[in-house]
């Protein structure tokens, strides 16, 4: 009997009979796995027998553990909601893992302000506002939101309100009627909220009991004469049934549901799920995860404690596809939650079965579906790749391509961006800026030279911390160096950076993207000549994306870098203002305009009463000035 053994055989005797986590931990003291249960000792000590009821998944994951960890909870749901969390934290090997759930877009309703906003959020926090999602597609949370805007005109200005009513004139939206105005006083407090509770039932699925509301309305105001108001919500009303005709039918009930539908084959699996609300299907996502030996049933049950963790929609009954074990305490924390009794059913027979036999279907067809596009776009790829190689006369496929430009203006506050393309897809999470900080004035030719001479030589000390052990390769952010370097300029760019890659002893290849007198690609150039391009091709075509890409994200940079300098200077005209306090207003409001359209209160919890006054008085006194 090893150590490792002895010590978890002795632990196990110790473990209580009540509900709580435990926390499964590899040689390296990695937390590996994270599971709760109603009775710790019992369920723990199962993974440890001999046992053929084991997963192939649970048996790999067993074989690892050399220690584990465990909290005591007071209730079954207290262990679920310390379950999730923990599982959040720590993203263990051995866990069913949703991606991020910050990368998700939500709807979000700001109603703890006098005048509401509705806006697309990544991040959900305990703020007073209403949130919706998470939703898989941004493009489908973009689409509501202006449909919902058009049909309810409401601001979507950062203006403070109502503090700033009746301040400047209306804006454009409110002039071609995308807007009821509130920043002018078009439209009262009262009525502008009562609009946001309609808009709120209808992202809970209410579309018809708020059609019915509004038609009565529309009525009470044409018996006053108020033909203006009428016609107004007879436009709201048409808008909102072309909405909803939008959804398909596929039940008489009207209970809202989620449905959740699984398809697994031997190399991955897909979870599907429907939204139904008032009868119709509003919505569907789908998650695909690799096949590990994870059965069914343990996929469904690792899935819905994540998806319901971060959903803020959870209707009053949940439709799955497979009988799991933890459904019942899963019920009974969604009904904590949400504060109303959940229902989690698998049905057999009947409508509900159907239903979630089409749901099925669907996951099936999502993943072919994806499958599909991934191949279609591996075969864009390589063949990419395959006609820059060609075309450069390159020893190897550039897999890894870094593309830089320069942005200035007059040759101040200049930056350099790099954007870079991994088997010629973006990876935006390598993209880099580099502030200008030997070079004065606007020369481009040394500008590039030191952006690229940054990058390499960040890349020497990560090989040297590798080497000597201080750094893990892969966190390494400069490494490895790129197959081919682009750069936004001619000729003249690429001798520059050539002589410096001479210097440094590295074979890189380096070439300039070229424009023509419209600023659009023209074509590929090395120091001596341009290489043409048929701009027919696939190739042309992906360089002319890599171009507009590292401009925009060059211009982004500069403009950031132009806001804080330019709020820099601001703060250092104010009394009391000193390098701390700029410091943190600089990193708290970035801009000028959001530092202005701060209120005191705002202010104060940042930098305090004293600070907060003078900031609020410069301000003032600027905008008297200004006016005469």
């Amino acid at each position: 009997m090893n150590f490792e053994t002895a010590s978890i055989k002795q632990k196990l005797k110790k473990l209580p009979l009540c509900p709580g986590v435990y926390l499964m931990k590899d040689k390296d003291g990695d937390i590996i796995y994270v599971g709760k249960s109603k009775l710790l000792k019992n369920r723990v000590s199962q993974y440890f027998m001999q046992s053929k009821n084991h997963s192939p998944k649970t048996l790999a994951m067993v074989s690892n553990v050399h220690d584990f960890d465990y909290m005591i909870t007071d209730t079954e749901v207290e262990a679920l909601v310390l379950e999730c969390n923990l599982i959040k934290k720590y993203r263990p090997k051995y866990n069913i893992l949703l991606k991020d759930d910050k990368q998700y877009p939500y709807i979000k309703l700001s109603m703890q302000e006098e005048f509401p906003r509705i806006t697309m959020t990544r991040k959900v926090v305990k703020d007073g506002a209403r949130y919706f999602g998470p939703y898989m597609s941004a493009l489908m949370v973009k689409d509501t939101l202006e449909t919902l805007r058009q049909i309810f005109k409401t601001r979507s200005c950062a203006k403070k309100l109502p503090q700033d009513i009746g301040k400047g004139r209306p804006c454009l939206y409110y002039h071609i009627n995308q807007c009821s105005g509130p920043c002018c006083g078009k439209i009262s407090k009262e009525e502008y909220r009562e609009v946001f509770d309609q808009i709120t039932a209808v992202l809970e699925g209410k579309s018809s009991e708020i059609m019915k509301y509004l038609t009565v309305k529309m009525y009470e105001a044409s018996d006053a004469l108020e033909f203006e108001r009428a016609k107004r919500l007879r436009d709201r009303i048409e808008s909102l049934k072309i909405l909803s005709e939008k959804q398909k039918i596929v039940s008489t009930s009207e209970n809202n549901r989620d449905i959740f539908g699984i398809f697994q084959d031997e190399r991955e699996s897909c979870v599907q799920v429907f939204y139904m609300r008032d009868g119709k299907i509003s919505g569907t996502e789908y998650f695909v995860f690799e096949n590990d030996a994870t059965t069914r049933q343990e996929l469904l049950a690792g899935f819905l404690k994540q998806y319901y963790d971060s959903s803020t929609m959870i209707p009053k009954e949940v439709l799955i596809s497979d009988e799991i074990e933890d459904m019942d305490g899963i019920q009974a924390w969604l009904t904590q939650k949400t504060g109303h009794k959940i229902s989690m059913v698998c049905p057999k027979r009947g409508e509900k079965a159907k239903l979630i036999q089409m749901v099925n279907h669907n996951a099936e067809e999502s993943l072919m579906k994806l499958r599909f596009q991934r191949e279609r776009e591996t075969l864009k790829q390589n063949e990419i790749l395959l006609q820059l190689r060609q075309l450069l006369h390159l020893s190897k496929p550039p897999f890894r391509i870094e593309c830089y430009d320069i942005s200035n203006i007059s040759g101040t506050q200049s930056v350099g961006a790099c954007v870079v393309y991994q088997n010629a897809k973006e990876s935006r999470k390598d993209y880099r800026r580099f502030r200008i900080k030997t070079v004065e004035g606007s020369n481009d030719y040394e500008s590039m030279r030191e952006v690229i001479y940054r990058r390499i030589e960040r890349a020497y000390k990560e090989e040297e911390a590798i080497a000597k052990g201080e750094l893990a390769p892969e966190d390494a952010k400069f490494l490895p160096l790129p197959d081919l370097l682009l750069l936004d300029g001619g000729k003249g760019h690429v001798s520059a950076v050539k002589l410096l890659m001479e210097t440094l002893g590295e074979t890189v290849p380096v070439y300039g993207l070229v424009k023509d007198d419209k600023h659009r690609t023209r074509g590929i150039t090395d120091e001596n000549k341009e290489i043409p391009i048929n701009v027919d091709d696939m190739l042309f075509h992906f360089l002319t994306c890599v171009q507009e890409e590292v401009h925009r994200f060059a211009i982004s940079g500069f403009r950031k870098q132009h806001e804080e300098n330019a709020l820099h200077s601001e703060l250092e005209e104010i009394s009391g203002i000193g390098p701390e306090k700029r410091k943190i207003l600089l990193q708290t409001f970035v801009t000028i305009e959001r530092l202005k359209q701060a209120d005191f209160d705002e202010l104060r919890k940042v930098v305090g009463k004293s600070a907060a006054e003078n900031i609020r008085l410069y301000f003032q006194e600027r905008g008297s000035q200004n006016e005469q």
